[in-house]
């Protein structure tokens, strides 16, 4: 006798009680031959703390939400080797493979395997407060921030990477990013786009008060630390993922580097970043100087279909 087949559908309350897209994908799934569990609130845990796991037999996660839900939804298949498969309910949705209009589609798709994996490099972080024997342990799939904790005063920090001091400065706070997270919140404060199959994490100050405080990206073989030096006129606040997070006091150390665990996310398209970089920021991919060429190309274009066009119009003006 073949056994059932598992999906978890994460989602979020809202959309789960505001239409019939989340039942529909349930229905969808059951017909296929899928027994469905459905998580519409998953609640952030505190920064170390452990996350709910999918039962060990679920074959996919299901998420339709946007990318934030997709990141709720990597706490749940953490460690685990169980892919998730985004369809896009929100505005980006940059981790997202399908568009809501396509969820047929995809969960035909997932119910004949018809998929690969594309794993995605998760970033790991270890917290030594001061005096402390053991490090508070972490993660993030896009991004870990350490911030200000006193909104009025600056964060003093001291950067070092592979345990080699490269800076100091006051700042708002700095982002620690993967590839995958570069398209976000890295992005928006002047970070560079890193793409997925790129091994590597990159830094960005925050309003950094300094003269030289650039982003740096560093191999997947290093390691960020992160001082919060002890006359800092403000504590630290780390989060990850926009979601675990908590106080750091003066004097605490944050090493980052890459974890030796990665998020499966499922791909049916083979759609390579690229096209998905240009489609989803609406990329201008036709400069204005080649635009302004090919205005002026099509309008020699159309003057030498109607020849005395021109002529007419200056006797028209002249008269």
């Amino acid at each position: 006798m073949v056994g059932s087949r598992h999906a978890v559908v994460v989602t979020h309350t809202r959309l789960r009680q505001s239409g019939t897209v989340v039942a529909e994908a349930v229905d969808q799934l059951r017909h296929a031959g899928f027994d469905v569990s459905i998580i519409d609130n998953v609640e952030a845990p505190g920064f170390g703390g452990a996350t709910p796991k999918v039962d060990e037999d679920t074959e996919i996660v299901v998420v339709l939400g946007g990318d934030g839900t997709i990141l709720r939804a990597a706490e749940l298949v953490h460690c685990t080797q169980v892919p998730i498969l985004g369809v896009n309910m929100g505005h980006v949705g940059f981790l997202a493979e399908f568009e809501s209009f396509q969820m047929s589609e995809a969960i035909s798709r997932v119910a004949d395997h018809d998929y690969s994996i594309d794993e995605r490099m998760i970033a790991h972080v270890d917290v030594w407060l001061p005096g402390a024997h053991e490090p508070l342990q972490d993660w993030a799939l896009n991004d870990i921030t350490v911030e200000r904790a006193d909104r009025g005063k600056m964060v003093e920090l001291s950067i070092r990477v592979d345990d080699v001091e490269m800076s100091s400065f006051g700042c708002d706070g700095v982002i620690v990013s993967t590839p995958t997270g570069s398209t976000a919140y890295a992005f928006s404060a002047g970070g560079p786009i890193m793409w997925p199959n790129v091994k590597a994490l990159q830094l960005v100050p925050l309003a950094a008060h300094a003269l030289f405080a650039r982003p740096l990206v560093i191999g997947s073989g290093s390691t960020f630390t992160l001082d919060i030096l002890d006359d800092s006129a403000s504590g630290g606040w780390i989060c990850c993922d926009g979601r675990r997070q908590r106080a750091l006091p003066k004097g605490t150390h944050v090493q980052v580097r890459e974890s030796k665990s990665t998020l499966r996310l499922a791909r049916l398209s083979g759609v390579p970043f690229t096209n998905r970089l240009v489609t989803k920021f609406d990329l201008p991919v036709v400069g204005w100087r080649e635009h302004a060429r090919d205005t002026a190309r099509q309008g020699h274009a159309d003057g030498g279909a109607g020849g005395d066009a021109r002529t007419t119009a200056r006797g028209d003006a002249r008269a």
